[in-house]
């Protein structure tokens, strides 16, 4: 309602001890007690108030309307303390801060009885109300005086009546008869046919008016500076009631918004656990799927898995949110017995959608982000860190995401984070501290169902969303083979398998068996390979330089991966039956590509490969 109470609003931002948290949520709750039923809190607009307060002590004299302003601020605050004194038994702690209100008594009846009608009365003072009382009788001397005038010269008048030139009363001759009328000329109309004259025996009456003016113009000024005086004396109680009032309007503002988002106040604790039950978005609404989250107690950190667009991202969103707004003193839309940690600090990695052309920058933006998070995490942060892993090549991304898990949980920080590598559930499942969590999707509707299961990892459903999108049922499924094909052979073969198939796997088959070192695999320029960490096939288009690391094309993009992330799908001499090609024709420039003749084109998995018949 007030210019103060919105500085509070932009200037609010979460505070760290958890006594003042725990207090300014109390105020809330209660101010919200207060308006529950329907109550309308006497919170001042403070019109006009904000540009006096700066005047104060510089020697400006406030207007009769600044005077108004402020009468009316006493006013308000005089019923805002006493609507407050009626509510200490639903409110006890903010119905107190009223006590702190100045009722300033003496400067509201002096501006009564000084100002009325936006102007300063005639019984300010003495010496005005005689001044007035004189320029009345003066009035009427010159009203009698005009109409004797008019009178006397109507047949030489353009109009009977009287008007004003200059602030001077004036006869509308006619200019033939300029000479009958005894007065000064003081103007004459645009057709120059009509003269206006001020009749002489007004002139004299007209000269102490001004002087009669003067006098009442210095008194008003004196009237006004000592009412001025009298305010600025009253200028540390004026700042309490300010003070105050800017505060009442920022908690019920926060009430108002609690009753509008369904919020109420939370247990608090300084030791990391958050427990959240049917927590919403604040900006998603009430018929939005409520969240239950915890952390903190036999685990410190949580990976959350599932299908894009399926709430992974908007989970990570509202526990940072809800812990922002709770220790802003905000209620928050939960349920009850939620309980919530008050953070030093909460540190936050969310990215946008990455592609594989931005992907240098993204990635290089993350690793901006999460240097800035090492430097400051503690046993009292809350860090967010959302898509581990993405913007780089997966193999070393995802051991780096691993190692700053790591090192985020010796550091004590409470650490919620998302991504779609099983390395990372894998090693969730396994690390002391960590637990996996899955968002959860409807494999026969193909509806994400937004509802967070803490205890398992999920899926990313890749194909199921790319067929509700409109995936052709046969990519689909050669997709299917093409996954099951390259992993068939590894310690995972039987879950994969199983789902696909929709059967249970065998339980006597261990998941995290370990097998002998693999020899490192060769791959052949023009291999087609898959590249397990992308779920992707490529075509090998480099030597292994002295790492190991070999080009592989994939679409349109040319990506560095090590061999041993990859696997022989389609070997060169079965990719390109009719004999051995030169695989620089793969590659070759556009203008080399036609001068060859007799040419056919075959395609594999999005790949044109362009070779001449016979050769």
């Amino acid at each position: 309602m007030s210019y103060l109470g919105r500085a509070h609003i932009q200037n609010m931002e979460p505070v760290i001890e958890m006594a003042l948290v725990a207090t300014l949520l109390q105020e809330t709750e209660e101010a919200l007690s207060v308006i529950a039923h329907g109550a309308s809190v006497p919170i001042p607009s403070l019109e006009g108030i904000e540009p006096l307060i700066g005047t104060f002590g510089k020697g400006f004299i406030f207007t009769p309307q600044d005077f108004m302003h402020v009468a009316r601020f006493i006013e308000s605050s005089q019923q805002l303390k006493n609507f407050m004194k009626k509510k200490e038994s639903v409110s006890p702690r903010i119905a107190s801060y009223a006590l702190s209100l100045y009722e300033l008594h003496e400067p509201l009846a002096e501006i009564r009885r000084c100002i009325r009608n936006g102007q300063v009365d005639n019984e300010a003072s003495a010496a005005l109300s005689r001044i007035r009382k004189k320029m009345n009788i003066l009035d009427d001397r010159m009203r009698k005086k005009l109409d004797t005038a008019l009178s006397k010269y109507r047949s030489y008048l353009q109009d009977s009546v009287i008007s004003t030139r200059g602030g001077r009363y004036v006869l509308s001759v006619k200019k033939e008869h300029r000479k009958q009328v005894g007065g000064a000329a003081l103007d004459e109309s645009a057709s120059g046919q009509t003269v206006f004259i001020e009749p002489s025996d007004i002139a004299d009456l007209h000269g102490e008016h001004l002087h009669l003016q003067a006098e009442e113009a210095a008194e008003v000024t004196r009237v006004l500076s000592d009412l001025t005086d009298l305010i600025e004396h009253s200028k540390y109680e004026i700042s309490i009631n300010l003070e105050t009032i800017g505060h009442y309007d920022f908690m019920f503002a926060k009430a108002k918004y609690a009753k509008t988002i369904d919020g109420r106040t939370v247990k608090l604790n300084d030791r990391g656990r958050i427990s959240i039950h049917g927590g919403r978005h604040p900006l998603l609404g009430r018929h939005s799927v409520p969240l239950d989250i915890r952390i903190g107690g036999e685990y410190r950190a949580l990976v959350i898995t599932g299908p894009n667009t399926g709430g992974k991202t908007v989970s990570l969103k509202t526990v940072g949110l809800l812990t922002l707004m709770v220790q802003s003193g905000l209620l928050v839309p939960v349920g009850e017995g939620s309980e919530f940690a008050v953070y030093r600090s909460v540190m936050v990695d969310i990215g946008d959608g990455q592609s594989l052309e931005n992907s240098l920058s993204t990635f290089s933006s993350h690793v901006k982000n999460v240097i800035g998070i090492l430097k400051e995490a503690g046993p009292s942060s809350l860090v967010l860190l959302d898509e581990l892993a993405s913007g780089t090549d997966p193999g070393e991304g995802i051991g780096l995401s691993i190692a700053v898990l790591e090192e985020l949980y010796r550091r004590g920080a409470t650490v919620i984070a998302t991504t779609h590598f099983n390395e990372i559930k894998k090693f969730a499942a396994a690390a002391p501290g960590f637990e996996n969590a899955r968002m959860e999707f409807d494999s026969e509707t193909l509806e994400p169902l937004y509802k967070l299961t803490i205890g398992q990892a999920g899926s990313s459903y890749a194909f199921y969303i790319a067929q509700k999108l409109g995936m052709p049922p046969a990519l689909i499924e050669r997709s299917k083979m093409i996954t099951y094909e390259a992993t068939q052979h590894s310690p995972e073969a039987p879950a994969i398998a199983a789902a696909f198939t929709g059967e249970t796997p065998p339980v006597n088959v261990p998941l995290k068996e370990k097998k002998e070192r693999a020899p490192m695999p060769n791959f052949a320029i023009g291999d087609c390979v898959w590249v397990h960490s992308l779920r992707r096939t490529g075509i090998v288009c480099s030597e292994p330089d002295h790492r190991g690391n070999i080009t592989v094309q994939i679409q349109k993009e040319k990506v560095r991966i090590h061999r041993k992330r990859m696997s022989l799908y389609i070997e060169r001499s079965k990719l390109y039956p009719e004999g051995d090609y030169d695989m620089d024709i793969v590659f070759e420039s556009k203008d080399t590509r036609k001068k060859r003749k007799q040419m056919s084109k075959r395609h594999v998995e999005g790949i044109t490969i362009e070779y001449k018949e016979n050769e």
